[in-house]
């Protein structure tokens, strides 16, 4: 994130005060297709600085919120039928909603973790994801036949051999992903994604689905999304907070006016930047992931002794992971069940076995 007096001040899009920005115009049809677009800079000026909550308001007709933006209403209309159109496309497309919940902590004045929970949406977050995707294919596929310097959000296919051992445990439910070396389509995850909505298995299925496909990263050459199926992405939509965007941001500023010279710097570049972009990422995420199991666990500290109904998220030959209705997850150890039992563990199956009752988990 860029400092907070660029990132909350001279670079944000704050209500009744003019900002430089590079912008996207689309024109998108009934069907969800753009059928023309142009970048450009700009200035903007905001009217309104709106929120999810007050934006979901006027979509669930809160009489409250329409009187308030009752000028914006059918702007806001307008946005959430398209963004539904939008999501048909992509869902035709074979686009992967994995639905897995994002972790909520709260903390209060002193740092301390007073509550965790599923982070809530709305279809309000559902328009800005739309539009946002289709931005960033937009402008990625421009670049692209443009034939200039850029950088690629990536995401490749998954490996078939990983695919056939998704199917072995896939095969006991009854679902099947189709695929052969010659053909892997995203649709056929997300036919399976379906398949299991609200379903007991949903959770399992989709998080050994998520660990089968590949981790998508940052590239000077395009080679497609698979996750939203898409032929052409980037990451356009966020230069305040991260370095892919603002490169771009760079490349599209300087594309009028660039000669051959920049262009070859450019070009030399973007690898060195795509690849330090990644790594950076998968550093963020770590740190990301591990501060907040440091606050769920703290959090959980002061629950111990009570009893709560989880599920059991995957399974492991030491013991099983067991998910919370508020997204902490924590492992049960074999040692720490009753000790006159024995656990076989099933790999191909995903399965526990009690020896003394041949009972399954």
């Amino acid at each position: 994130m860029l400092p907070r007096e660029l990132s909350n001040g001279l670079c944000s899009l704050n209500a009744n005060q003019d900002r430089y920005t590079l912008s996207v115009t689309m024109e998108i049809d009934k069907e969800g297709n753009v059928i023309s677009h142009d970048i450009y800079k700009a200035v903007i000026k905001v009217t309104e600085r709106m929120s999810y909550t007050g934006v979901q308001g006027i979509l669930d007709g809160k009489e409250e919120y329409i009187a308030r933006y009752e000028k914006y209403v059918n702007h806001f209309k307008l946005m959430e039928e398209l963004a539904l159109i939008l999501k048909e496309k992509r869902i035709k497309q074979g686009y992967l909603n994995l639905d897995i919940p994002e972790s909520k902590v709260e903390l209060d004045v002193n740092g301390k973790a007073i509550d965790v929970h599923k982070y809530e949406t709305t279809f309000a977050n559902e328009i800005i994801e739309q539009f946002m995707l289709t931005a960033n294919e937009t402008v990625a596929e421009h670049f692209y036949y443009l034939e200039v310097p850029f950088i690629y959000r990536v995401h490749e296919e998954p490996d078939i051999d990983k695919i056939k051992e998704l199917n072995k445990f896939l095969f006991n439910l009854g679902y099947r992903i189709h695929a052969n070396k010659d053909n892997i389509h995203p649709s056929a995850f997300a036919k399976v994604l379906d398949e299991i909505k609200g379903k007991p298995e949903e959770k399992v299925v989709s998080n050994l689905i998520l660990r089968t496909l590949k981790v998508a990263k940052y590239e000077s050459e395009n080679k497609g999304h698979f996750g939203i199926a898409s032929k052409f992405y980037c990451h356009f939509t966020s230069p305040i907070r991260r370095y892919p965007d603002l490169f771009i941001h760079r490349i599209i500023s300087e594309y009028f006016t660039m000669n051959e010279k920049q262009k070859e710097r450019m070009a030399e570049k973007a690898p060195k930047y795509a690849e330090n972009s990644s790594d950076r990422e998968r550093i963020a995420q770590k740190v990301e992931r591990e501060s907040v199991a440091l606050k769920k666990a703290e959090f959980m500290e002061s629950k111990i002794g009570e009893e709560y109904e989880g599920i059991v998220s995957s399974v492991t030959g030491f013991g099983m992971f067991v998910e919370l209705e508020n997204t902490v997850e924590g492992l049960v150890k074999f040692d720490n069940m009753n000790s006159n039992e024995y656990f076989i563990f099933d790999e191909n199956n995903k399965q526990l076995i009690r020896r003394t009752y041949k009972k399954s988990i």
